[in-house]
């Protein structure tokens, strides 16, 4: 089976790509020269496949990257090549508690793109998913950067929510069942196994990182005030509006309402040490993480190139 990957290069699409055969698989992002919401490019890619795998999404916006514009405009093109290619079927990776009128604009999005799935006329699955973690991921590689850079980490609201962590292998594993149509709902909600709070959860993760940072509840405003200065500064934030939204919800359960995948394709591991510690990054937050020493690195490069012309 011939599949393509939209997104292919983002955290999930990259381990999905990885688990496939290289020579059935095709890529599909900004890094291989295929802008999402550009029907003609997407539809020559998808040629010759059987399954679309849509991966694409973010979960800040910079730029013309908005979320209107990837998550609805994106997928109203996908849907559009998938049909000119005579893809038989659409696998959409969509959030846990995407859904309409909520009055966040990732969660909207999210649920406008689902369903425009819903009524491509293509077979389908959407997976409505959790928070997934692994090599490579945000959650541990943020919380263990920032443990190891400062003693206190605030913790969202004073109120514990709930998270069930997903192990990207999983993840993809209920991907690629999907794309077998070995998933027997449309719409499936995808949880990790344990069920936690999040607070325990960080906790875990520093533990494994080897420290004990001082944690202070902060209230949820203070989160979204400091999403919003990440995203300003950093380069990749550590924490985004979006990602405040999720964890001042929780991510434990699906809204509107989806039921599990059936037993044998549902996750079933646990968010334990050894699957955290294969998912450690290496080092700490530093100025190479801000924006603006990219651009000013950017920028010195520029007149380094001006100067070598210059000489000759």
């Amino acid at each position: 089976m011939r599949i393509a990957i939209t997104g292919g290069a983002g955290f999930v699409g990259r381990h999905l790509a990885e688990s496939l055969d290289a020579e059935d698989t095709v890529i599909v992002s900004r890094r291989t020269g295929v802008e999402i919401d550009d029907v003609d490019a997407l539809t020559a890619a998808f040629a010759g496949c059987d399954a679309v795998a849509h991966c694409a999404g973010i979960n800040r916006e910079i730029g013309d990257q908005t979320f209107q514009r990837v998550h609805v405009e994106g997928t109203r093109a996908v849907v559009e090549a998938a049909q000119r290619a005579g893809v038989k079927r659409i696998v959409m990776l969509s959030f846990l508690r995407a859904r309409p009128d909520c009055g966040s604009g990732y969660h909207e999005t999210k649920w406008a793109a689902e369903e425009l799935i819903r009524r491509s006329g293509i077979d389908h699955t959407i997976l409505k998913a959790g928070m997934i973690y692994g090599p490579g991921d945000h959650m541990i590689d943020h919380v263990t950067k920032a443990v190891r850079s400062w003693p206190v980490f605030g913790t969202v609201g004073f109120t514990e929510k709930k998270v069930r962590p997903i192990p990207v292998q999983e993840a993809v594993a209920v991907l690629r069942a999907a794309l077998a149509g070995q998933v027997p709902e449309s719409t499936v909600a995808v949880m990790g196994a344990e069920e936690l709070e999040l607070g325990a959860a960080v906790r875990r993760i520093a533990r494994v990182a080897g420290r004990r940072p001082l944690y202070v509840p902060l209230p949820v405003w203070a989160i979204k005030a400091l999403a919003q200065f990440t995203e300003w500064t950093m380069v990749t934030p550590l924490v985004a509006k979006a990602q405040a939204r999720m964890l001042a919800e929780g991510v434990n359960e699906p809204a509107p309402y989806a039921p599990e995948p059936p037993v044998g394709i549902r996750p079933s591991l646990p968010f334990s040490e050894d699957l955290i510690r294969a998912a450690l990054p290496e080092g700490r937050f530093g100025a190479g993480d801000l924006r603006v020493a990219r651009w000013w690195a950017s920028g010195a490069r520029v007149r380094a190139d001006r100067a070598v012309g210059s000489a000759r």
